[in-house]
Parts: C-alpha cells; structure tokens; sequence
C-alpha cells in the first residue's frame, strides 16, 4: 500500500487540540487547506514539510474585540495581527464598523464622524478607508472580502450606530427617535445580516463617545440615542439567531450598567442572550473593580438569571500612551474632551481655547474632582514622559517635574536646558496644583509631550484571575483602534506566557481560552484542529515565549500605507509559523509569500 501524501505536515511538534486536554507529540497533516490527519505520520509524505521540533502546535488564535474594520480595506494581509498567531479577528465591536459601506451622503461622511475620536484615528487615514469602501449592503459587506488578499479570517457583528445612520440618516440618528418605519428598517436590516451570517450585534454606552465633525462634536455617537425599548427590539432579533450582542457599558452609571447586562436573562424569553462585555479590569484608581465584574459575571450566568455571559479581558497591564492630551483617559475629562475636539493638526485652536476665561479652571476643576467611576488615575506621578522638547526629562514622572520646578523657583536647582528655563518661566508664580502643572504642560507643549501610564491590570496576581475565571474570555486588545495610543497585538500571547510559568496543562486551558471557547461563544467554525476543519495553525517556541518582554517589543514606525506613524508590537522568534487555510502566512519571523498575495482568510458566518 503507498504511503499516504499529503499537502504539509507539521512535525515533531507538541500539540494542544484547543478541547483542553493535554498536549500530544503527534504530527499534523494538511490538504486542500483543511486538517486531513492527526498521529504517528512517519511513513507519510507532503509538498512542504514543518519541522516543530520543541515547538507548540495549535489552533490559530481568536481576537474577539477588535477595531481593524478600517485597516483591512488598506492593508488586507493584516500582518501586524499574523505575526501574533492570530488567525480570526471579530470586528464590528462597540456600534462601530463598515458593514454598510461608507454611507457617504453629501456632507456627511459618518465613518470619519464616527470612528475619529471614539478610536482615536486620524481623519486622513479615515478618508481613506472610506474612499475604498464600494458596498453598500450588508451581503455586499461579506462578499468583498473574496475578492481582497485577506490575511485572518473576519468574523463581522452589526453595529448599531451604522445601523441607526443606514435606517435614519446622520443627522437624524444623533437627534431624535426613529419612526415606526425606521425602527421597522433596522429590525430588517439586522434580520437579514443574522440570516446573512454575521456573528452578532455590537452596542456602546461609554458617555464620553462623541462625533468628530461639525456641526455635530457636542453629539454622541448614533447609539446613545437610542431608548430601551429600541434596544430590546433589535436584541429580540439577535436572541432569536442565538447570536453575539457585544456591550459596552456607562462607566459612570452602575445601576445603568446592571440593568443593560441583564438582558442576558433567559427567564421571560425563549433563550438567553449571548453576552460579551467590557470589561473585567483590575483598575487603579479603584482596587474593587475587578471583585465587582467577576461578581456580576457569577450572578448573570447562575440560575437567579440564566444568562449566557462573559466578560472580555484585557491580558495586560493597560499601558496608554499619550500625545498632549489625545489619549482616551483624557475623554473621561469634559475640559479635555474639547482639547481633543481639535483636528489634529489645529495647535492654534487648541492654544486658543486654552487661553479663554474660565477654561483652565475648568480643566483644573476636571482635574481634581475624586476619581469616583472613572478608569484614568489622575495622579502625576503615574504619567511618564516618553518624548519632550526637554531631552532630560524622558523616564521622569509629571511629579518629579513639578519638583523641579517648585525647586528651580526656589533657587535651589538650575534648569537642564534653555526649553526647560522656558517651561518653568511659563509657569505661574506661587503654589500651583497638580492640575494646574499639568495645564502648563499641555499649553506649552502641546502633542510634542508624548507620555504613557499604566491604568490597569498591573498587578499579575490578579490579572491571572481575571484571565482564568470561568466568566471571562481574554480578548479586549482592540487592535487597530488609538493606533498612537496603545498596542495590544501581544495580548494572547502574553496569556499562555502566563499559563507556561505554571504547568503544560494550565497552557493547554489558555489554548482552549484562546480558541475553541470564542469560537463557540460566537458560533464560528474555527479555533479546533479537528480532521476536515480549516487549516489555521499557531506554532509557537516556547523558550522565546517564556522570554518574551512585551515592553521591548512595542516599537514605533511609519506606516507607509497610511502616510501616517504607528505604535506596533513585534516580539521577536515567539511565534514560530502560522498557517492560514493551510497556506504559510508567517514564518521565522518574515511573511510567507501568500501573506498579502493570496485570499487566505475568509468571513466567517456564524454557525
């Protein structure tokens, strides 16, 4: 009997099947871009063999809350997310997406309007994502995606600000009720997408989501202007199909956010409503959060409510950079909030708004009110200076510089350089407090400031718990949003190098965390390894893994493609070989040549 020949086969490699159960040194086999074979295949031969050798095999990855709607329209090989061994990204999170097109109309362009400041995204980028943007359908949405060089698999949500703007207009969405027929057009537009496939719904009730453009910047985002009733409408559609409703609750409002959760109940409807929230987070302006998130999560899915609940959490410490005051802790700040207002660009406006009377104490009175529900810690000394005009002052705190400077006024110490003496010259006479400081800074140097600070999760004992309760999923790492602000590709990497300091079992319930379970939770047709499912593989190396410093990873580059710079995340030999469809898209350490040449992924239709 000839021995069998296949595509590739991977092997050598330890695998992790993404059920759970403990690893096994098995070979892998591939063809026609799906898993044809699974043990001992020694007499076998393939086109291209993979030596894993010390290395982990499995499922390629889920990112379940993701903001690349726009980047794969520019960039459909999406290889900043592949080098991460991330092989399916959901998108459409947060009520925004492009499963409607661009819904341009006259003046209006609501992807720009939208996305700019919620996902703090430069309008020029925006434009033109929207420029590439042909569909207008939700069943053209789907179909596009055949004809692009996709890299991951997508799995799409419907989002609701678009769906308000598609039934109603923009201008409309943003001020009023809909009509009967309008609300009759949503719920039909949403029925046809669940019968089309797509995973789920996405929904925002973050009350610092406003719109980019005039005449609406004093507006929120479409989905904040919808009732309760309008919401438990278009749920009923969702609940029906089984699908995802994906929350993001008012950070503010904890009765609110209690009530809008528990929707997920299945006592007086037929089922319950599958539910992926934001966030479980261990936050450091209040060290009770992350108790409360994991309570709410037991008490949704127990018999008191029989829900279908997870929450989403972030697998590292939450470490935000900032340009001046663009950053989104600064969007939980009214004052600052009409700082980032601002195009970009507009250093005058913002100087000049910064100069009218009142507006410092209004900034200083934002300031200084009690961090109550808020996520940003407004604390100086956890805000670091990355880059500045005053070279010195990089790895330096705020605080320690208003030190300096309460001492150089002092007499007591001599400025570094000439841009520093003209800060501290800036600055008024006299006491002044940390907002008031703070104020100077931003006045004075606008976004040549650049600064991070960690918010959360920087405590791994309990980031561990958060990642590991039988109520979350990780996920959250919202790549291809605040593409200067933050860069969270490493996120479920960062989740097995925690579950490899315990033990190979403990990795293989992270595999599970990062595959089969939203894959299941969201109905796709991924994250297993089993015979006839697509061919989408992790291989990972386990020493660089263990090596890994997320820190040093993060660089910052020019995106050509954008005409625009970027922070990315890059670690280095982690992720030994990916493979999309069976197709090599990423290994040691450069793509594969079907990574942007060749459809690899697919859209995923919910099961």
């Amino acid at each position: 009997m000839d021995a069998q020949h296949y595509t590739t086969i991977i092997r050598n490699g330890l695998l992790f099947d993404g059920s759970g159960a403990a690893p096994e040194p098995v070979d892998l086999a591939i063809s026609d871009g799906v898993i044809a074979a699974r043990g001992d295949l020694a007499a076998a031969t393939a086109d291209c063999e993979i030596d894993a050798g010390g290395r982990w095999v499995m499922p390629g990855l889920l990112d379940i809350h993701t903001h690349l709607d726009l980047e794969v329209e520019l960039d459909p090989s999406l290889q900043e997310v592949v080098r991460h061994g991330t092989t399916t990204v959901v998108v459409g999170n947060c009520s925004l997406g492009a499963a409607f097109g661009h819904q341009r109309n006259g003046d209006q362009d609501p992807i720009v309007d939208c996305f700019a400041r919620v996902e703090n995204l430069p309008k020029s980028v925006l434009s033109r994502c929207g420029d590439a943007m042909h569909w207008n359908t939700t069943a053209g949405y789907l179909d596009h995606f055949k004809a692009l060089p996709l890299g991951p698999n997508i799995a799409p949500l419907i989002p609701h600000s678009m769906l308000r703007i598609e039934a109603m207009g923009l201008e409309a969405a943003v001020s009023r009720a809909p009509t009967a027929e309008e609300m009759a057009r949503m719920v039909e537009l949403l029925r046809q997408a669940m019968e089309q496939g797509y995973a789920g719904f996405s929904t925002d009730s973050l009350p610092f989501h406003y719109l980019a453009n005039n005449p609406n910047k004093e507006k929120k985002i479409p989905t904040h202007n919808a009732s309760s009733r309008e919401l438990s409408t278009l749920l009923d559609v969702v609940r029906d199909y089984d699908r995802v409703w994906q929350a993001t609750p008012d950070s503010q409002d904890k009765l609110h956010t209690f009530k809008l959760f528990s929707r997920t109940s299945g006592w007086f409807k037929k089922r319950a409503l599958r539910t992926s929230a934001l966030t479980a987070i261990d936050t450091t302006s209040n060290r009770q959060t992350w108790r409360l998130m994991l309570f709410l999560a037991k008490l949704f899915n127990s018999w008191l409510v029989r829900g279908k609940f997870h929450f989403q959490v972030l697998s590292t410490p939450f470490k935000v950079w900032g340009d001046g005051v663009t950053t989104p802790g600064f969007e939980e700040l009214p004052a600052a909030m009409q700082l980032i207002a601002k195009e970009v660009d507009d250093r005058s406006g913002r100087e000049q708004l910064m100069d009218e009377p009142g507006f410092k104490q209004a900034f200083m009175r934002d300031w200084n009110e009690p961090n109550g529900d808020i996520t940003f810690k407004r604390d100086l000394t956890t805000m670091v200076v990355d880059r500045a005009p005053v070279a010195s002052w990089r790895g330096h705190h705020f605080g320690e510089l208003k030190a300096r400077w309460q001492r150089w006024q002092a007499g007591e110490l001599e400025s570094s350089d000439e841009q520093e003496a003209a800060f501290f010259a800036a600055c008024p006479a006299g006491a002044v407090s940390d907002g008031e400081f703070l104020y100077w800074l931003v006045r004075v140097f606008d976004r040549d400031l650049r600064w991070y600070s960690v918010t959360a999760n920087d405590r791994p004992e309990v980031l561990e718990k958060l990642l590991f309760n039988q109520y979350t999923l990780p996920g959250f790492n919202d790549c291809g949003a605040h593409i200067t602000n933050m860069a969270f590709y490493d996120g479920n990497l960062i989740t097995l190098q925690i579950a490899q300091r315990h033990s190979l079992q403990r990795v293989a319930e992270a595999v599970k965390r990062l595959t089969r379970d939203p894959a299941a939770f969201f109905n796709l047709e991924t994250g297993s390894l089993a015979i006839g499912a697509q061919a989408d593989v992790t291989i990972i190396n386990p020493e660089q893994l263990a090596k890994h410093d997320a820190e040093a990873a993060r660089q910052w580059i020019h995106r050509d493609l954008f005409n625009h710079d970027q922070l990315v995340n890059r670690p280095d030999g982690v992720v030994d070989s990916v493979l999309i469809a069976g197709e090599l898209a990423w290994q040691h350490g450069v793509a594969g040549a079907a990574l942007g040449s060749k459809t690899l992924g697919r859209a995923l239709r919910a099961a």
